[in-house]
């Protein structure tokens, strides 16, 4: 665990003054390869990383929920009777949520008092929201003894986000932070939402996540532009090729090149990144296997220049970054990682160079930007768990 358990179990005898019965976690995300492709029902390459949310509890006798967030200093009271929104403490719409869903199925929903503290930094695309949703969930799986099927689970919680929170999120998240691995990444169908572990076949590497320090404001905006934008691509294409697909998914690179005089540029653009990021997604999945680092590394700077000239989701803080990471030696690729506009970037480094990567990375993004970075290093983590104290 990246959460000292002691210190944990310490701060909840603390704020609840008995001593807890189990610690749910559920680790952090980042996404290898595959990159705006989600809700084109592409394919995605994320992993688990050794960061993580933990929920130390013990079970109440009532229907009540009373939750201590470490992080923020705060407390969060609910009943589980009436399941709504908390306008003062709105981290707990995540746990009442992940209730209110498990309540709509039949399922047993126990009182608790719980401690959550975490490592996933907020705000930087990592998913700390579903690190807290499936840790949340395994929670209440522990407490009324039942578990979900992973995939299950993992539509729960996007369910959960769409409905309860109104968010329009996609479902790789869940589907990660629940399913990850140890040492292994998780190609991910997001049509079909097939999925498969795809073993990490090397000893000398590690993937580098670097904070970019930009809040990520225009993302939502520009989030819904881009989908407006795959869908006239999809119109376009459909009336060239006389397919009938919905989805940028369905046409080939073939269809694009057929179709281009017939759409706007930039609608042409933003197909060939969805279209060239699923094969570079593929292709990924192949090289990790075999443990080709070189290819994986020459993917995922491909995979970054059409995010930037393609899709146009980087900004000046992450094209600094991963520009300096390619410079540094023992770096074969980087790309920005999740939504775009800010937030993190992900790194493929030589085990051995990792330490200089990051002092170098670091000291020449400050000098550049005048941003204080962070870096995180991270093997494939496994997915979300349950202890027993």
């Amino acid at each position: 665990m990246s959460i000292a358990l002691k210190d944990a179990v310490e701060k909840f005898k603390e704020e609840f003054g008995r001593v807890p019965s189990f610690v749910a976690r559920a680790p952090g995300r980042v996404n290898i390869i595959g990159e705006h492709t989600d809700y084109n029902h592409g394919f995605v390459l994320p992993m688990a990383i050794e960061r993580e949310t933990v929920l130390v509890g013990a079970p109440r006798r009532d229907r009540q929920i009373y939750v201590y967030a470490a992080n923020l200093c705060r407390r969060g009271v609910a009943d589980i009777a009436n399941c709504v929104r908390n306008r003062e403490e709105p981290w707990m719409d995540y746990l009442v949520g992940v209730a209110h869903e498990l309540l709509q199925r039949g399922l047993p929903v126990s009182g608790v008092d719980a401690l959550v503290w975490g490592d996933v930094p907020i705000g930087a695309g990592l998913s700390s929201s579903a690190s807290l949703e499936m840790a949340t969930l395994a929670m209440f799986e522990h407490l009324g003894s039942f578990q979900l099927e992973g995939r299950e689970a993992a539509q729960l919680g996007k369910r959960m986000e769409n409905e309860f929170l109104g968010v329009k999120s996609g479902i790789m998240d869940q589907f990660i932070v629940r399913l990850g691995r140890e040492n292994c990444a998780l190609f991910l169908d997001c049509r079909t939402e097939d999925f498969e572990q795809i073993p990490v076949a090397f000893d000398n590497a590690v993937f580098v996540i670097a904070d970019s320090g930009v809040k990520r404001g225009l993302a939502g905006s520009k989030y819904n532009e881009r989908v407006q934008e795959c869908l006239e691509a999809v119109d376009a294409l459909k009336k060239s090729s006389g397919k009938s697909g919905t989805h940028l998914r369905d046409f080939g690179l073939e269809d694009l090149g057929a179709a281009k005089h017939s759409m706007r540029e930039v609608v042409y653009r933003r197909a060939r990144h969805v279209l060239t990021e699923n094969e570079r997604t593929r292709e990924a999945c192949n090289a990790l296997r075999h443990g080709e680092l070189v290819r994986l590394g020459t993917l995922m700077n491909e995979s970054d220049e059409s995010l930037r000239v393609d899709y146009e989701v980087t900004c000046p803080e992450l094209d600094a970054l991963t520009e300096i990471a390619r410079s540094v030696p023992g770096c074969y690729g980087a790309r920005m990682t999740g939504a775009g506009f800010g937030g993190c970037t992900v790194n493929l480094v030589a085990k051995d160079k990792v330490q200089h990567f990051a002092d170098t990375v670091l000291s020449r993004y400050r000098q550049r930007t005048g941003i204080e970075s962070r870096i995180i290093f991270s093997r494939p983590a496994p997915g979300a768990s349950v202890l027993a104290l």
